[in-house]
C-alpha cells in the first residue's frame, strides 16, 4: 500500500530523510574537499551543526569587534620628511 512521507533536499536536489542530513550535505559542499583521500568536510559539517550555538556566538562577537575596527594606519599615514643629502 502506498504511503506518504516527508523528505528533505539539499541545494543540489539530493534527497535526505532528516533536515540535519540535508544541512550537513550543504555545509560539506560549502567547505569543499578537505584532506587527502576521503574528504573530512562531512565530519566537520556535522561538528559545525552540533556546535551551532557556540559558532553563532563566536561570529556575533567577531561582527561586534569588526564594527569599529580599522587596521593600523588605515587612512592615518603620516609621511616622514626625508633628509637632504
Amino acid at each position: 500500500m502506498a504511503h506518504r512521507g516527508t523528505g528533505f533536499f539539499d541545494t543540489r536536489g539530493h534527497f535526505y530523510k532528516t533536515p540535519d542530513e540535508a544541512t550537513i550535505s550543504d555545509l560539506a559542499s560549502v567547505l569543499g574537499k578537505i584532506g587527502d583521500g576521503e574528504s573530512l568536510a562531512p565530519g566537520i559539517a556535522q561538528t559545525m551543526l552540533d556546535r551551532r550555538c557556540e559558532i553563532e556566538r563566536l561570529f556575533a562577537e567577531h561582527d561586534a569587534m569588526m564594527a569599529d575596527y580599522q587596521p593600523i594606519g588605515a587612512g592615518k599615514v603620516t609621511r616622514l620628511q626625508t633628509r637632504a643629502s
